[in-house]
């Protein structure tokens, strides 16, 4: 009786001991909650962090690289960026600034002191003349010849960049179809895919664009489907607004012809800007403005004059068909005219960055031929 009491003390001991064990060995066996495993992954990363102070004076930021690795992937590199601006007074250049801000500034400098001039040149008949180089011609700045002349280009090829401006007033109501469908036959003939760009604007009281810049002619010539004739005519005033929010703003890799086709009667009673103040923003955007005129009573019409005077400001043309079969023909000859061109830039003599209008003169060597460019530009102003 004895051995058995004592043996079976020894197996309650026993049995006590194996249910301790197992319930302390048993939570290494679960898993862990969420929190909790977020609270041990430091602890787990926590036994390298100590390395870097030995060699870096700043230990918190080992900690931030390695829980938000996404955001200081962003911010590292920004350190050497800044860093070796403190040593730029030792710089033989002499500037503070780092070196890409040197590159940009010395850029903007030498296309300030540069001017780009688009022109054409016709015979005594009216004949484009292609085939001239760069002595075949001279410049006058500002009354001053122009000798240091950094290109010249016989641009048949050059990408464009078209705004096409139609009057949708209501004094154009009973041609306006006409003139839609041969503003749309112009773009399919001029606008190239993936090389030049156009937009169409329809403007009344207010310009309206019915299709921005695009090399798709067939969303172009939706665009022109698009208007509808009505309301008062803010010729001046869609002038401006597609020089200065349209050509003006568009950015460029290289040179670029930028052209505003106007089809009107010439006709304005809306606008708050003046026609001065609209040829003055189209010089000041590099555009030139061709304007088919859409009156029938033949030329001479106060409108015809004010579309003449806005051709002349830009280095453009005006044409003035006297029957409304005429205007396709006008649009033809303008595609032609944009092929014929040649391009030209040179430095001015003794210039300055006034901002005051300088006057322009391409004069041919040969008799006979003539020049016709914008006839000045804007010295930009510092």
């Amino acid at each position: 009786m004895k051995f058995r009491s004592t043996l079976l003390v020894i197996c309650a001991f026993l049995l006590a001991l194996v249910t301790m064990q197992g319930q302390s060995s048993q939570p290494d066996n679960l898993p862990s909650a969420p929190s909790e495993a977020k609270e041990k992954a430091p602890a787990q990363q926590a036994p390298p962090t100590p390395n870097p102070p030995a060699t870096n004076p700043t230990p918190d930021k080992p900690q931030d690289t390695s829980e938000a690795p996404a955001t200081n992937a962003k911010s590292v590199p920004a350190a050497p960026v800044t860093q070796p601006v403190e040593p730029a007074p030792a710089d033989t250049a002499g500037t503070p600034s780092g070196a890409p801000d040197d590159d940009s500034i010395s850029t903007i400098r030498r296309t300030v002191n540069e001017v780009n001039v688009v022109f054409t040149v016709t015979d005594k008949h009216g004949h484009y003349v292609k085939d001239l180089k760069k002595n075949d011609f001279r410049i006058v700045d500002d009354a001053k010849p122009a000798t240091d002349i950094s290109s010249f280009r016989a641009e048949t090829d050059l990408p464009l960049d078209v705004g096409l401006l139609i009057d949708a007033s209501n004094s154009v109501r009973d041609r306006f179809k006409f003139e839609q469908e041969s503003a749309i036959e112009f773009l399919n003939q001029t606008v190239r895919r993936k090389y030049d760009h156009a937009f169409v604007i329809g403007f009344d009281v207010t310009p309206e664009v019915t299709q921005d810049f695009t090399d798709d002619t067939e969303s172009l010539s939706t665009g022109v489907r698009m208007l509808r004739p009505g309301g008062g005519t803010a010729l001046y005033d869609a002038l401006y607004f597609a020089c200065r929010d349209k050509l003006l703003k568009v950015p460029h890799t290289g040179p670029v012809r930028k052209a505003v086709i106007l089809l009107s009667d010439g006709d304005d009673n809306q606008s708050h800007v003046t026609r001065e103040e609209a040829i003055e923003m189209a010089q000041r955007a590099e555009v030139i403005v061709y304007t088919i005129s859409t009156n029938l009573s033949g030329a001479g019409s106060h409108g015809d004059k004010v579309l003449q005077r806005i051709a002349d400001g830009t280095g453009g043309r005006a044409y003035i068909p006297f029957q409304l079969t005429e205007v396709a023909n006008a649009f033809a000859a303008i595609q032609e005219e944009l092929r014929s061109q040649y391009a030209i830039s040179y430095k001015p003599p003794n210039f300055r960055a006034d901002g005051r209008y300088r006057k322009i003169e391409i004069l041919a060597q040969e008799k006979g031929m003539h020049v016709r460019s914008r006839p000045g530009y804007y010295a930009p102003s510092q």
